[in-house]
């Protein structure tokens, strides 16, 4: 199983610390899983211009491909004036409208307050179903007093970014096998 962790932006920390959590307890758990973080602060992306995702070269065609070979997605994004960053945004627009068809993918938010919550419910979640993800629906918020200097000091946080690991990769094997019995009734 291939897993593909995003941190959605190229400036601050939060979401970066927030992701690394999430991904040693990924590898942690799931050994056998190919964990890969893919921290847009990083990479050098090329805004999309409307061409197919392996036409693009250098940091945007890795990255884009790496997400499309995933078979599991944790987009986490910190919420910048009640909206997606826009180096989010612009990941999904330089994937097909059907990148995420048979993939998994579930979210963590960081955000100043907890009145930010419906960025994800009325921004992100529409993005994922349009372009045909299996949403986990539970997701992981996390606010500043969660932080303090670079680490997550709320144990809730941390049951639940475990928690949303483990429905992630239990999704992904349901899917799994729901294609498997489909392949069977086809008989080629």
């Amino acid at each position: 199983m291939k897993v593909v962790g995003i941190a959605g932006s190229n400036v601050g920390s939060k979401t970066r610390t927030a992701m690394d959590y999430t991904l040693k307890i990924a590898r942690e758990k799931y050994p056998d899983a190919e964990v890969t973080l893919v921290d847009l602060a990083e990479y050098e992306m090329v805004f999309s211009d409307g061409r197919n995702y392996w036409d693009y070269e250098g940091d945007t065609k890795y990255v884009t491909e790496t997400i499309m070979a995933a078979d599991a997605i944790i987009i986490g994004t910190p919420t910048f004036q009640a909206s997606i960053p826009a180096t989010l945004k612009n990941i999904f627009d330089l994937l097909p409208v059907n990148a995420f068809r048979d993939k998994v993918v579930s979210m963590l938010v960081t955000a100043g307050t907890a009145k930010h919550y419906l960025m994800l419910e009325q921004q992100l979640k529409p993005i994922l179903a349009y372009m045909k993800a299996h949403i986990v629906q539970t997701y992981v918020f996390i606010e500043e007093k969660d932080f303090h200097r670079k680490e997550i000091v709320n144990d809730d946080v941390l049951f639940r970014l475990e928690r949303l690991i483990d429905d992630t990769v239990q999704l992904v094997d349901a899917y799994a096998e729901i294609r498997k019995a489909k392949d069977v009734e086809y008989d080629f």
